[in-house]
């Protein structure tokens, strides 16, 4: 059986609302968001050109607001450019890191709900970016419990001969590449990734998974990953 291979972007910059941990917020794209999905497209069109690969009919995005425009953005632009593009078909498994009832609170109101429930204890610090760390309210996750999901995902769609294209988040891809062993744990912290530039994974016919196509963001010190 052929290899499956696997396109993935980070939705495109978007109002994000400062202070606020979780990803689950329902804000559109900015024009510099929009902006940057049409550029996603050209580059994936670039690369599927070079290494003369065709796409798989459906492709997937997140829930997300952000990350459905991105993706309609980017399928009408592949479209534009020659590529036969079906079916957008959103999913829950693309979505970031879930903060379950603590969503869309602000880090302050998470902390103080925590301070002020005697059932749990103070978080770690930095339990933002820790990548194991659970809030213990009912439906959340930890980021690496994202990133299983995504990865669990990405192994389930993809079609053989085919390129898959998927439009989600940047943390729980980078822990999704981490689960498919191709990220390390200091790599997960290490990156970040560019708003709507697409990266290319293979999923080969051994079981392994190797990275085709695409640049990691280098994070600068003391920077606070983002969705």
């Amino acid at each position: 059986m052929p290899e499956t291979i696997h396109a993935f972007f980070r939705h495109g910059a978007y109002d994000q609302r400062n202070g606020v941990p979780s990803a689950h917020q329902p804000w559109a794209l900015t024009e510099e968001g929009t902006v940057q999905a049409r550029t996603g497209a050209e580059l994936l069109n670039r690369m599927l050109r070079d290494k003369g690969l065709a796409l798989a009919p459906v492709l997937y995005c997140s829930r997300q607001l952000r990350a459905w425009q991105t993706a309609e953005l980017v399928a009408e632009n592949l479209r534009d450019l020659g590529h036969a593009v079906g079916e957008l078909r959103q999913t829950s498994d693309l979505a970031e890191r879930g903060l379950g009832s603590a969503a869309n609170l602000t880090i302050d109101q998470i902390e103080q709900a925590l301070a002020d429930d005697p059932r749990y204890e103070t978080p770690p610090e930095g339990w933002k970016s820790n990548s194991d760390y659970c809030l213990p309210f009912d439906g959340a996750e930890s980021l690496m419990m994202a990133g299983e999901r995504v990865a669990t995902h990405l192994e389930l769609t993809g079609q053989p001969g085919r390129v898959t294209v998927h439009v989600g988040h940047g943390a729980s891809f980078r822990h999704a590449c981490h689960h498919l062993g191709l990220l390390s744990r200091e790599d997960i912290a290490r990156f970040s990734m560019f708003h709507v530039q697409p990266s290319l994974i293979c999923h080969q016919t051994d079981g392994r998974w190797r990275h085709l196509a695409g640049a990691w963001k280098i994070r600068e010190p003391k920077d606070s990953p983002k969705d």
